[in-house]
């Protein structure tokens, strides 16, 4: 295969999320919700060579365009990422992820006395910190591994 040919083809309309840290594609579909039962068509690229981080995933959703909060939260899984919008062919929007001040509703407190975690009715909420996260109703950090805490 030469530098010049597609590893995965085009896709028709959807996103391209590129500069994915080697080994998170399959968290970046976990996080979208993506599963393998809604009929989306997803190709994935693991572990290629990438000059700006050595080796990266893409993820191509075919017929699904990102919402600017799950950018927001793809930020928090691969904050190099690079999402490219694609329609007819052509790259229609391109943007880098931005990290929000808070995130709620995707992932879990990892504290089992937390109120999030006891039945009510109370979506997780964490604020965004420079180095984690940390729950907005026990005050629980999240430092590494993030991707441990998304809700499955």
């Amino acid at each position: 295969m030469t530098d010049t040919e597609l590893r995965v083809s085009k896709i028709q309309s959807g996103t391209v999320i590129d500069h994915v840290s080697a080994g998170e594609a399959l968290h970046v579909l976990k996080l979208l919700g993506i599963d393998g039962t809604e009929g989306t068509t997803v190709s994935l690229g693991m572990n290629v060579p990438s000059d700006r981080l050595g080796r990266k995933d893409v993820v191509k959703v075919e017929g699904r365009e990102l919402s600017d909060s799950e950018a927001e939260v793809l930020s928090l899984i691969a904050p190099e990422a690079t999402i490219n919008i694609i329609r007819d062919y052509e790259v229609v929007d391109k943007r880098r992820v931005e990290r929000p001040e808070e995130v709620g509703g995707v992932l879990v407190c990892p504290n089992r006395e937390c109120i999030t975690n006891a039945g009510e009715p109370v979506e997780p909420t964490f604020a965004v910190l420079d180095d984690g996260l940390r729950c907005e109703y026990c005050g629980e950090l999240v430092r590494e591994d993030i991707t441990a805490h998304l809700r499955g």
